[in-house]
């Protein structure tokens, strides 16, 4: 293990004995401020902006080092970012949605909705809980998750980015927030086919405000500037929000949709008698006797992302960096995650 992670993992243990009361609650904000900043200094991460949700509300938050270092412009918790593949727990919500009204249903069959979806066939369940491949076991797949943008724009009768703005983030307020870096603009007097003239101008000043996305070799010290992805949104990634506005979004999730439909994205799903680590887009695992449910995102030398939430506490952190620091070096596509040194340190901190 290199020294910085020993560091950081002796940190942890040093806090494992922290209660959760108020006092302890509140000293246990303190903490985890103090440990984020040399955790993001040892992975390298250029900014990351944090929050911590308490019963619907922020109760912390906090930006680190640079959204963009040639301009030492600050992060920020309303600096926008790429939230990589926490897109995924939007597309769940929307299909969600049209559950609720009838239009779809879990065990659909891929191919009732992209009949040139490639072999294995599976269920709308399976392609959502990365279980859709030739054993029907868990395993990462966001490629293939990708098809079920073409669900949600058969449901919605709209576009992904359209159905995106519309059921989510205008419902929510979520004014840091855009669905994702091409957004066309007006072509005519009453708006172009996607968005208005409003709507335009304030997506484009949210992505004026994105944070630059860096490549870091920390073998050479090295921080460059990286490329950025590709602009366009799907079901799999692409979503610009801050972690302001994750904070909106994660109080609204049981208003979005029923809360016995919530319920139901985040069951696990069990193949042949074993439960699998995922739900419907997203993690689910047990820590300490208590469930915990996730997400994390990356787009690889660019952006990462982690939402991390224990329900019965109604507690949640949402982490967002500009480069794949927060999330990569932890190999969370395994599904634990409690390899990540910041989950970690959270859940230490908070039981």
């Amino acid at each position: 293990m290199p020294r910085g992670y020993k560091v950081a993992a002796l940190a942890v243990i040093a806090v494992a004995a922290l209660h959760s009361s108020a006092r302890g609650q509140s000293l246990a904000f303190s903490l985890f401020e103090r440990y984020v900043e040399p955790l993001r200094v040892q992975t390298g991460i250029p900014g990351l902006s944090a929050a911590i949700v308490q019963d619907g509300q922020i109760v912390w938050e906090a930006g680190f080092g640079l959204a963009d270092i040639e301009s030492n412009t600050r992060a920020r918790p309303d600096t926008p970012y790429n939230i990589a593949d926490l897109t995924e727990t939007f597309t769940t919500l929307m299909l969600a949605q049209c559950a609720e009204r009838g239009l779809v249903q879990a065990e659909d069959p891929i191919r009732k909705w992209v009949p040139l979806a490639a072999d294995p066939p599976a269920t709308l369940r399976q392609v959502l809980s990365h279980t859709s491949g030739p054993t029907t076991l868990f395993r990462h797949d966001p490629a293939r998750f990708v098809l079920l943008t073409h669900v949600v724009e058969s449901c919605a009768g709209t576009t992904y980015k359209q159905a995106l703005a519309q059921s989510i983030l205008d419902r929510t307020a979520m004014s840091d927030s855009s669905p994702g870096r091409e957004i066309a603009a007006p072509i005519a007097a009453d708006g172009d086919p996607a968005f208005d003239a409003i709507s335009f101008d304030k997506y484009a000043a949210v992505l004026q405000r994105l944070a630059t996305p860096y490549k870091v070799d920390k073998s050479r010290g090295r921080t460059t500037r990286s490329e950025l992805p590709a602009p366009s949104v799907d079901a799999a990634t692409g979503l610009i929000a801050s972690v302001r506005d994750l904070a909106k979004y994660d109080a609204a999730l049981d208003i979005i949709v029923r809360p016995a439909t919530l319920a139901e994205t985040w069951t696990n799903v069990v193949v042949n008698g074993t439960a699998q680590p995922t739900t419907m887009g997203w993690f689910s695992q047990t820590y300490e006797g208590q469930r915990v449910i996730w997400q994390f995102g990356v787009v690889p030398e660019a952006y990462s992302s982690l939402i991390l939430k224990v329900p019965a506490r109604r507690l949640t952190l949402i982490l967002l960096a500009n480069s794949d620091g927060l999330t990569a070096p932890f190999s969370l596509q395994e599904g634990d995650v409690t390899a990540s040194l910041f989950a970690r340190t959270f859940l230490r901190l908070f039981f």
